[in-house]
């Protein structure tokens, strides 16, 4: 199992209910502990609700949150010892070096996407969408719908579940 496994493993613990990972990436997170500036190997996370920062640490973890709406910017890079991302949020400046496991491309573009939108309010659940279906029923029968974008729309959200 490589580092990006076993990080990830490890961080799903801290997740909200019903938050769901997008993109990771493994690379060396720079962070002040007591004061003075600190490098620790941990993982960066892309969720359906936010952008999270975790590290193991021997008697423990660090972890750093930033709800998506928060975060102003992002630096990308790469040198000869890897990607490099720099976030600012909330006046925080936040940086990851030395990534080399995870899908990093992927994992930016994800987080460009999300940049000052606030966080997913509802996710799609197999209990709502019956009740969908059964309202486009209804319009249906009202002769709101024809038979044909009855099925079309309810296709559409059986390809949800």
């Amino acid at each position: 199992m490589g580092k990006l496994e076993k990080l990830t493993n490890k961080a799903k613990e801290y997740l909200e209910s019903g938050e769901e990972i997008l993109k990771s990436i493994v690379g060396q997170y720079e962070t002040k502990i007591l004061g003075k500036d600190s490098v620790r190997t941990g993982i960066c996370l892309a969720t359906n609700k936010r952008m999270v920062f975790y590290a193991k640490k021997l008697t423990g973890y660090d972890m750093e949150i930033f709800p998506y709406s928060t975060i102003s910017s992002i630096e990308m890079g790469k040198g000869i010892m890897g990607h490099k991302i720099v976030f600012f949020a909330s006046g925080n400046r936040v940086s990851m070096k030395w990534i080399k496991e995870g899908d990093v491309q992927g994992f930016i573009e994800e987080v460009k996407n999300r940049i000052g939108k606030k966080e997913e309010m509802k996710t799609i659940t197999e209990e709502g969408i019956p009740d969908k279906i059964e309202k486009l029923a209804k319009l249906k029968e009202k002769g709101i719908l024809s038979e044909e974008e009855f099925e079309l729309k309810k296709k559409e959200l059986l390809a949800k579940l």
